[in-house]
């Protein structure tokens, strides 16, 4: 298993295979992923059962969770608790997160997979 990661490998990964989430890690206790929205993009995500962490590695976007609304920019770190309304929207330029929780159940992977 690897241990170390490269964002720019991982881009060009989740590049390859088509997709706006990567998945490059999981073990019992987390996922971590790679989810990338373009500019002008729509974020379909519903509300999960795991707590999520997502720090900004470029772009620029707004994002809602709950009745809060803030700009995420490079360096940006959000949390998002489990079950809360949430999305990023008026994304300026295109948007590339890093992603970590709990891992999700199929049902949930399905559905983050088919995001495209």
């Amino acid at each position: 298993m690897p241990h170390f990661f490269h964002i720019d490998e991982l881009s060009r990964q989740r590049g390859e295979n088509g997709k706006l989430y990567l998945e490059f890690l999981r073990v019992p206790a987390m996922s971590a992923g790679v989810y990338v929205l373009p500019k002008g993009g729509t974020d379909l995500q519903k509300p999960h059962r795991e707590d999520e962490v997502y720090y900004v590695v470029r772009g620029r976007a707004r994002m809602q969770i709950g009745p809060d609304h803030a700009e995420v920019r490079p360096g940006s770190v959000i949390f998002v608790e489990a079950e809360a309304e949430h999305r990023f929207y008026d994304v300026q330029e295109e948007l590339e997160l890093l992603f970590s929780s709990r891992p999700l159940n199929r049902s949930q992977r399905l559905r983050t997979e088919n995001r495209d």
